[in-house]
């Protein structure tokens, strides 16, 4: 061959190879690993927005991955993980010991559970008898702890939500013992029926209700054996009533999965677990 054609050719040869590379042909740039395809992510609401904004930071590092992040509780999440209809679970509760025969649990950060009341209600503390006996149906009115002479509006949370776990557990309580007047969901659902009741007393994430009081939401949150409800407190390890945040995946993972679980334990989302008012895990 003429070296003239010789050295075009090879330039040309060159110059394809640098597009493909360029164009992904090579299987994913430098930039995205590799990775590629779906992942479908259900369960606790306690979890989700920390999740959901990580999943589209993990979609820009990523371009070939969704990441669809439904809620429905912790419970939802476990059992479609366990069922094969979601890859990843969002918990706000550790794995009980049946669970862990056949799922792995992926702490991500932690969190508190502390009982809010509306902001008007001159009551500033309770005690667990207290609560207790407002759950149980044994106290009604607000004046027999000091609050104003008006029946008390419970609030509790529905079947399968991890905050009602952690209530039960750490008051030693059954759900059945419980009267609620009101039966919430979500969070927001039950700091939006305090909000409407002034007469009304609940429990959420500590996050959750640091962030809506500090927001200006009409609410307060009570101490538990005289510590604070913070964020502060619960990174102490000083709150009472905490649990971890997991993502519950099965023993086995694919690497995008382990992908997504290994970033969400990196520092790489600790602003976004701050910005919820979370606790980071310690790994």
């Amino acid at each position: 061959m003429h070296p003239l054609r010789f050295i075009t050719a090879l330039f040309v040869s060159l110059l394809a190879t640098i597009t493909l590379t360029a164009c992904g042909g090579g299987g994913g740039s430098a930039n995205d690993g590799g990775l590629s395809g779906k992942l479908v992510i259900t369960g606790s609401s306690t979890c989700a927005p920390v999740i959901s904004e990580a999943a589209k930071r993990f979609e820009q590092l990523h371009p070939g991955v969704r990441i669809d992040v439904q809620t429905g509780g912790s419970g939802r999440g476990i059992a479609d993980v366990g069922k094969g209809t979601a890859q990843i679970g969002m918990a706000s509760r550790a794995l009980k010991d049946a669970e862990k025969q056949t799922l792995s649990a992926h702490p991500f950060a932690s969190d508190g559970v502390c009982i809010i009341l509306h902001k008007s209600n001159p009551v500033t503390e309770l005690t667990s008898e207290q609560i207790v006996a407002f759950y149980t149906g044994q106290t009604t009115n607000w004046k027999d702890v000091g609050g104003k002479d008006a029946a008390i509006t419970v609030v509790n949370k529905a079947e399968g939500r991890a905050t009602l776990e952690v209530f039960l557990e750490f008051f030693k309580l059954k759900n059945p013992d419980i009267k609620p007047a009101v039966i919430v969901g979500e969070n927001e659902h039950a700091i939006k029926t305090v909000v409407g009741d002034v007469n009304a007393i609940g429990y959420v994430s500590i996050g959750t209700a640091e962030y809506s009081a500090g927001s200006g939401t009409a609410i307060k949150l009570l101490p538990a054996g005289g510590i604070p409800a913070t964020t502060k407190a619960l990174a102490d390890g000083k709150f009472p009533i905490s649990r971890p945040l997991i993502l519950v995946t099965k023993p086995q993972t694919n690497p995008l999965t382990k992908a997504f679980i290994d970033y969400c334990q990196s520092k790489e989302i600790h602003d976004l677990i701050a910005s919820q008012y979370f606790v980071p895990a310690s790994r």
